[in-house]
């Protein structure tokens, strides 16, 4: 078989594929036999019906369509193989396949053009003496005064209320029932799971949606209201996304938390350790070293960001799909932890856009990824066996009841990974960076970041799975 290649933008390499006479003639035979031994023709046996009947009944456009599409695909595998071409995967046709079709002439060669995704060639410069900055990640003793009171709620009895109104904190029982409201005018009928009986709510203001605790709050026991509400506009069920409803409540028990002692025994129900300042000094040390790799983390991206600008690369399509596609696998997942039914985000409709969105972000990590590698080479930073055997080790111990474990693939992963940890400590390293305090550089990010949290936060009207999702 005949090739010829040719070098294009977009790390791509046209070939110019002419498939001879006699594969032509064979595959379009091979093909009319496996139609006239699959077919079922009135007055014939299969395998024995006469091609031009065969031709008559499928139509000689599709069986030279169905030959065609089987000698592209092999033919472009054969070339990739005989070039020797480290293929990425994707190809695409020069000409139209209906172009292709009406030029093909069985028993006659066949020339046509395709492209093939080859892994890009990046180049990068400059890469040394960075200015860099990035936030400081100062550890904040109070944290652990925080987490103490966390751990003292969780573990909190709830004792029975009378004689005051539920407040803030509190856990109550009661019935709902949510409508939407259409026009101004409440539905008739709760929307899907939108009523339940003896469910229960702890009364956390923002931990639902925006003013459902907060119409609550302040409710005695007996007392029934009614209250409007608004679904958040990204709110996980589509159906509700962004619609007017109304709900009405009936309190029917009110409990609150008695807090345990925060004392030894506390530390010993809840911890390893024997008493509350081993217990403490323990988190202390461990809020520290979550500082520095914080801040170390804010360094790493800082150098991400500054090397994108140091990389000259045309980015092949077929990974930047790749990595959407990545990108996507790993929201869903995420969705999917909180609750959220991916199905219902990613559809038809939606895929599209949620592809495009992610399409610079993705074009984003893979400029940083190749100026990691290209620089790991230059610079000749690699991993030595005896530490990819410690991580391999270290990997293997938290996954030890996964037996799906590929070896070869993980020891991949993990040389990937230390590799581009290496390189960035080595950038750090040959870097100038200026750290700056905490939330100094986040600016629009924040509030990004507030949306993101608040929406998560809104995506289900109860803690129950069963009540108004």
């Amino acid at each position: 078989m005949k090739v010829t290649q040719e070098k294009l933008p977009a790390s791509q390499v046209g070939l110019d594929i002419e498939i001879p006479a006699d594969t032509t003639k064979k595959s379009y035979d091979r093909v009319v036999s496996q139609y006239k031994r699959s077919l079922n023709i009135p007055g014939f046996r299969k395998g024995k019906v006469p091609t031009q009947v065969l031709l008559n009944r499928v139509g000689a456009e599709r069986i030279k369509a169905a030959a065609l599409e089987e000698m592209i695909q092999d033919s472009i595998e054969q070339a990739i193989k005989q070039e020797s071409i480290d293929a990425l995967g994707n190809y695409g046709l020069k000409d139209s396949f209906e172009e292709l079709v009406s030029r093909f002439d069985p028993g006659q060669a066949l020339s046509f053009t395709a492209t093939v995704d080859v892994p890009p060639e990046p180049t990068v410069k400059n890469y040394t003496g960075l200015h860099l900055l990035a936030e400081e990640v100062v550890y904040d003793p109070a944290k652990v005064d925080d987490y103490f009171e966390e751990l003292r709620s969780e573990k909190a009895d709830l004792v029975p209320v009378e004689g005051r109104p539920c407040a803030a904190g509190d856990t109550v029982t009661a019935d709902y029932t949510g409508v939407l409201v259409k026009d101004g005018t409440p539905e008739t009928e709760p929307f899907e799971g939108g009523s339940a009986e003896d469910f229960q709510v702890e009364l956390t203001e923002g931990r639902f949606i925006a003013g459902f605790v907060e119409n609550i709050i302040g409710m005695e026991v007996g007392e029934t209201k009614t209250f409007p509400v608004t679904f958040p506009a990204e709110y996980g069920r589509t159906e509700l996304a962004g619609q007017d409803a109304q709900f009405t409540i009936a309190l029917k028990d009110i409990k609150a938390k008695e807090l345990p002692e925060l004392d030894d025994d506390f530390a010993q129900a809840v911890s390893e350790f024997d008493t509350l300042e081993a217990f403490r000094v323990s988190l202390e040390e461990q809020g520290h070293e979550d500082a520095k790799a914080a801040t170390k983390s804010n360094v790493a991206a800082a150098i991400r960001e500054e090397i994108t600008k140091c990389i000259d690369v045309e980015l092949p399509k077929t990974l930047v799909d790749r990595e959407i596609e990545m990108m996507l696998t790993q929201t869903a997942m995420q969705l999917q932890q909180y609750g959220i039914d991916v199905r219902q985000v990613y559809n038809e409709q939606n895929l599209p856009q949620l592809r495009e969105r992610s399409r610079p972000e993705a074009e984003t990590k893979l400029l940083q990824d190749l100026a990691l590698r290209e620089i790991a080479k230059l610079e000749l930073i690699e991993v030595t066996d005896e530490e990819l055997t410690e991580r391999i080790a270290e990997v293997t111990a938290q996954f030890k009841d996964d037996n799906d474990i590929d070896p070869d693939r993980l020891a991949e992963y993990v040389r990937d990974d230390l590799t581009t940890q290496k390189t960035l400590d080595w950038l750090e390293e040959n870097a100038t960076v200026k750290l700056v305090p905490e939330g100094t550089l986040a600016g629009d990010d924040d509030d990004k970041a507030e949306e993101v949290d608040a929406s998560e936060a809104t995506v289900d009207v109860t803690p129950e799975a069963d009540a108004a999702e």
